[in-house]
């Protein structure tokens, strides 16, 4: 006979389950640690290599920003007069 109680296998299998879903969550914990280090290591490669950039080719960098700027604003505006133009007809 099995003197095991339902409930008693229940509650085994339940507490189980969270000690892996504990265990999952500290490895998936650690390793969003481990990239966001390493996003932020990137990160600032890329600031300090661009600050060197602007400091070296400032015109250069101000046009690129400008031309950068223009896009942005002629996307911007192309999709406004789109989605007027769109709205007249509905």
């Amino acid at each position: 006979m099995n003197d095991i109680h339902p409930l008693d296998s229940t509650r085994k299998i339940a507490q189980d389950a969270l000690e892996r879903a504990s265990s999952t969550m500290k490895d998936l914990r650690s390793g969003v640690s481990d990239r966001a280090s390493a996003a932020s290591r990137y990160m600032g490669d890329y600031a300090v290599a661009s600050k060197t950039y602007v400091a070296d080719h400032p015109l250069k960098s101000a046009l690129v920003a400008a031309a950068i700027g223009a896009a942005v604003a002629g996307l911007i505006i192309a999709l406004r007069h789109r989605r007027e133009r769109n709205e007249r007809y509905f």
